[in-house]
C-alpha cells in the first residue's frame, strides 16, 4: 500500500489534491482538510487555484522575482488578484506579461480603434489631391504643359467630387 500524500502547508495527511496545467506545466497542490479551509478551497466561488499559487510560492513565475510598479507598488500578484493595474505605468511594469495575454485575445497588442468610412474615404481624397497638386507643379516646373493640363482637370473633378453641388 502506498503513502498518503501529505499536506503541502503542514505535515497532515492531504484529503485535497488540486491539479492546474500552465504554460504546459502541471501544478499540483496537495492539501489537508484544516489547510483546505484556510485557503478558501471548499468555497467554489470564493477559490483561485492561481491565488492559492502565488501565495504558496509554489508557482514558478512567482519565484522568477517579483515584478512591482514603480509609481504604484502594484505586484503582479496584486494585478491577477484584482484584475486591474493601479496606474498608468503598469501597463509598461507588466508589458512582458500583458502582451502574450492581450496577442491570445485580441489581433495585437496596440489599440488604434476604428476609423469611420467616411474619413477613410475623405481621407483618401485628400491624399490624392495632394498628390495632383505637386505632379502639378512639377508639370508646370518643368514645362510638361500637357500634363499640367490633365493634372489640373482631375484636381477639378476630385474637388467637385468633394464639395457638395449647390442648390437651384
Amino acid at each position: 500500500m502506498t503513502n498518503p500524500l501529505k499536506c503541502n502547508f503542514c505535515s497532515k495527511p492531504a484529503t485535497v489534491h488540486l491539479t492546474q496545467i500552465i504554460n504546459n506545466t502541471v501544478h499540483k497542490v496537495d492539501l489537508c482538510e484544516e489547510c483546505a479551509q484556510k485557503k478558501g478551497v471548499t468555497d467554489p466561488s470564493g477559490f483561485s487555484l492561481a491565488d492559492l499559487l502565488l501565495k504558496a510560492s509554489l508557482n514558478p513565475e512567482a519565484e522568477a522575482g517579483v515584478v512591482r510598479c514603480e509609481q504604484c507598488g502594484l505586484t503582479q500578484a496584486d494585478f491577477k488578484k484584482l484584475g486591474r493595474f493601479g496606474c498608468p505605468a503598469c501597463y509598461e511594469a507588466f508589458k512582458d506579461m500583458l502582451e502574450p495575454m492581450l496577442a491570445g485575445m485580441h489581433k495585437g497588442s496596440i489599440h488604434q480603434g476604428k476609423i469611420p468610412r467616411v474619413a477613410l474615404s475623405r481621407k483618401s481624397l485628400s491624399d490624392r489631391l495632394t498628390k495632383l497638386e505637386v505632379d502639378l507643379t512639377e508639370a508646370i516646373k518643368s514645362e510638361r504643359y500637357e500634363e499640367a493640363a490633365r493634372f489640373r482637370d482631375e484636381i477639378n473633378q476630385v474637388k467637385q467630387s468633394v464639395s457638395p453641388k449647390p442648390s437651384p
